[in-house]
């Protein structure tokens, strides 16, 4: 999706071509393009889309990559000589966070176009970058207070399925990879394990300061095989020969870089009973089964890992709903002491609940209604339950099919 070639035609079947590539439409393009703040920082992991959906939105910015050494290492020698070689108004800076030194000259001029403009608002200062560690950092220290925040990450479901016709298992196995879409030649084995030697070995465990990489994608690895399941900080860390502390400092550090979530448990005074330990899940899939040492997707289907791989992809999908639409309802598991067990609890409003439970196949079961606690915590009123299933044409009864999900839970926080 980097050819210079920049052609935008539309195929037999409506979806655009972009860069001489297919281009898939990104849910979060209208959030960034409605914006006009001065500076807009957008975050996410590697490969994800990010600089293409930029240049998308507005092809005028002038693109400078800090992956280039000589750009980054001027633009940390002399920010003022680095910014002067482009003459131009809007500037797109790709991977920022390797400029440290640029972060303060980049707030000046900020500053500047904002007195000059007489109030006038329009965004001319955009950054990525794929590390949120060190991002995040330079941020704090020069930016506060003057940037809008968006973080994009891997395709949804719905973002795929507009584009392209495939089925939800392959999906599963793919993940949300733009290039794996747009180039449906390419090796998802290959592909993912180069994601992972350069970007998740290389990247994270140097930027983190992570000394025992070896025992560090051990854990990964670890986790990968854990998803949807409880967190156990101490026995995590004693399979991989690293202590609690450790293990904690590795789950924060993956969910700070956009890898991982914890999904924690719904409180609530009315009931002692529930469980207070988090689960936890990746934002793609693909990344998932690569971890898992899955070639090819079809014996996911009868493996056991089958309907855990199914659940951390509903709730990427409801954790990219969220960042792509900028609604910020919340996310909690429900699990009793008792056995009583619901995937999602999703909570749009004090008073609006949803129990989500995943299923690889439709079901009308409702255990919902047999929860002694469910009842004691929502006194007898119990939040609308819905199940959401991989494959399906339509909603029926409870079932909701997932690629009907965004749109779905859209309609409900209309």
């Amino acid at each position: 999706m980097n050819s210079t070639k920049q052609t935008k035609t539309l195929d037999q079947n409506g979806i655009k071509l972009h860069f001489g590539q297919m281009w898939i439409a990104r849910d979060i393009a209208n959030q960034i393009a409605n914006n006009q703040d001065t500076i807009q920082i957008i975050r996410g992991p590697r490969q994800c889309g990010k600089t293409s959906l930029l240049l998308h939105i507005d092809p005028s910015f002038k693109e400078i990559s800090l992956d280039d050494h000589t750009f980054r290492e001027l633009a940390n020698r002399d920010p003022e000589l680095f910014l002067s070689q482009f003459n131009t108004e809007k500037i797109f800076i790709d991977e920022a966070q390797y400029a440290p030194a640029l972060f303060p000259t980049l707030k000046r001029k900020a500053d500047l176009y904002k007195r000059e403009g007489k109030g006038k608002k329009k965004t001319i200062i955009r950054l990525s970058g794929s590390n949120q560690i060190l991002m995040d950092r330079q941020v704090k220290e020069s930016l506060a207070g003057r940037a809008s925040f968006f973080d994009l990450n891997t395709l949804s479901v719905a973002e795929i399925l507009r584009a392209k016709k495939t089925n939800i298992q392959e999906i599963i196995y793919r993940g949300g990879w733009p290039e794996l879409y747009a180039s449906p030649e390419k090796d998802p084995k290959k592909y993912l394990n180069d994601y992972i030697g350069s970007y998740v070995e290389k990247d994270i465990v140097l930027s983190a300061g992570i000394h025992k990489s070896r025992e560090f994608l051990s854990f990964l690895k670890l986790l990968a095989g854990r998803v949807g399941e409880l967190i156990d900080y101490s026995n995590f860390g004693k399979e991989v020969g690293v202590d609690a502390k450790t293990s904690k400092e590795w789950i924060s550090i993956l969910e700070r870089m956009g890898i991982i979530a914890l999904v924690m448990p719904f409180s609530s005074n009315l009931s002692s009973r529930l469980i207070k330990s988090p689960k936890i899940y990746f934002l793609d899939t693909g990344l998932v089964c690569r971890l898992q040492g899955w070639s090819d997707p079809l014996p996911i289907v009868t493996s056991p890992q089958q309907g855990h791989l199914f659940e951390n992809l509903v709730y990427a999908e409801l954790h990219k709903l969220n960042q792509n639409f900028g609604f910020a309802f919340q996310i909690f598991h429900w699990r009793s002491k008792d056995g009583e067990e619901i995937d999602f609890l999703l909570q749009f409003s004090p008073k609006q609940y949803i129990f989500l439970e995943c299923k690889v196949s439709p079901s009308h079961s409702n255990e919902i209604a047999k929860y002694s606690e469910v009842k004691k915590v929502f006194k007898n009123q119990p939040p609308k339950y819905f199940i959401c299933h991989q494959e399906g044409k339509q909603i029926v009864d409870k079932n909701i099919p997932i690629q009907f999900l965004s749109d779905f839970l859209i309609s409900n926080l209309a």
